[in-house]
């Protein structure tokens, strides 16, 4: 009996709880009471200084050869081969390390 009483009054509970006006909400978050304008944030700034370390790299002129960019991939993929290189020769001594161990037991 009390099991069909909860039932009957939970929908009506709920329903009474959701008729809250929700106005307030609303304008509590408006945009224009929680932000600023970006213009109106900026009046009092002051402008950056520029950095005292920073210089210039000198013009190029028109008629002055340049020099040739560096290969990085090439350099990168002797590295990569001479790494690869190295963990195979580590992996071939780690399994002949196993090997004899195994056959020695």
């Amino acid at each position: 009996m009390k099991m069909i009483a909860l039932t009957a009054a939970a929908p009506l509970l709920f329903a009474l709880a959701a008729c809250g006006s929700s106005d307030d909400a609303s304008e509590d978050a408006m945009a224009d009471t929680v932000e600023m304008p970006a213009d109106q944030a900026m009046t009092e700034a002051p402008m950056p200084a520029p950095d005292a370390g920073l210089t210039t790299a000198p013009a190029v002129e028109a008629n002055e050869p340049v020099a040739e960019p560096v290969d990085t991939t090439a350099a990168a993929a002797d590295a990569a081969a001479e790494a690869v290189a190295d963990i195979e020769s580590e992996a071939a001594a780690a399994e002949a390390a196993t090997r004899t161990a195994e056959s020695s037991m």
